[in-house]
């Protein structure tokens, strides 16, 4: 049985212009975590300030983990267009995507 909490995985901008991505049960404090540059071994501490981009919210551990692997893989294309909420550009972003299929205008 799973216990059910909040996780939320997230995308920060860093000052290079790099994104990074990661895993959280607590967003304030890990991005206050991020933006201390505590961990000077982190990817974030030598690229500060960061900014928060975008979260997203889940009620399992194995669906957040499961998400932050996939949009580790995605291009920074891709990322721009999950933060911009273009879903669009995400589809035609997609490995898989073909024009041929591409959904028809009423």
């Amino acid at each position: 049985m799973r216990r059910e909490f909040k996780f939320y995985v997230y995308i920060l901008k860093c000052s290079d212009d790099s994104f990074y991505v990661g895993l959280t049960n607590d967003l304030e404090l890990r991005l206050a975590q991020h933006s201390s540059g505590i961990n000077s071994e982190s990817y974030t501490a030598s690229r500060l300030p960061v900014e928060m981009k975008y979260y997203c919210e889940f009620r399992y551990i194995d669906q957040a983990i499961a998400f932050e692997k996939k949009i580790k893989g995605w291009s920074r294309k891709k990322k721009q267009a999950l933060i911009e909420e273009n879903w669009d550009e995400i589809v035609k972003l997609s490995a898989c995507y073909h024009p041929y299929f591409k959904k028809k205008e009423d």
